[in-house]
């Protein structure tokens, strides 16, 4: 399963719309600085996981924070989901939490906080999530279905945008 930003598909909808986090003088929780939160989506066909990872990026210098799961459903919708009981791993799912995997800064944690007390209460903002996560998966869906109806790589991309499909959504 691999994540791709929701920029890739819809740069003028993210460009409007991403949210970020402004740290106006240096404190004891992060550096002066905007820092954005760049969404990433599951791009496997037929997924259906309802989550999204944020990348917390600086404006500044382009560095890497943290990186955020979230889940924007229930707990219950996970544990259907993933078909387990297992309180740790739906935790998980669910997030707001650091992604494991990912190289975190020293920051992440703080970042967290804010992020998961400040930004995620912020009932608008998971709306929004949520219409980006559809945006997204429909647009991952409609590659399906321009593959399986025999559209050629080098005919124009049904999307609309006048370059070929292997360059623009068939990348």
């Amino acid at each position: 399963m691999g994540y791709k930003s929701f920029e890739s598909f819809f740069p003028e909808i993210a460009k409007n719309e991403t949210r970020t986090i402004t740290i106006k003088e240096d404190n004891d929780t992060l550096p002066t600085d905007c820092y954005c939160l760049v969404e990433l989506y599951c791009d496997e066909p037929g997924c259906d996981c309802r989550r999204v990872i944020l990348y917390v990026i600086s404006f500044e210098t382009e560095k890497k924070y943290a990186v955020i799961n979230f889940g924007f459903e229930s707990k219950n919708f996970y544990k259907k989901w993933i078909g387990s009981d297992d309180e740790e791993i739906i935790e998980d799912f669910k997030g707001p939490v650091l992604e494991p995997l990912s190289e975190q800064s020293e920051y992440a944690f703080k970042i967290l906080d804010i992020v998961e007390n400040v930004i995620l209460r912020d009932e608008n903002y998971i709306e929004r999530l949520k219409r980006h996560y559809e945006l997204f998966k429909s647009k991952i869906d409609e590659k399906i279905v321009v593959l399986n109806s025999g559209i050629s790589r080098n005919s124009l991309c049904p999307c609309g945008s006048g370059k070929k499909y292997k360059r623009c959504c068939g990348k």
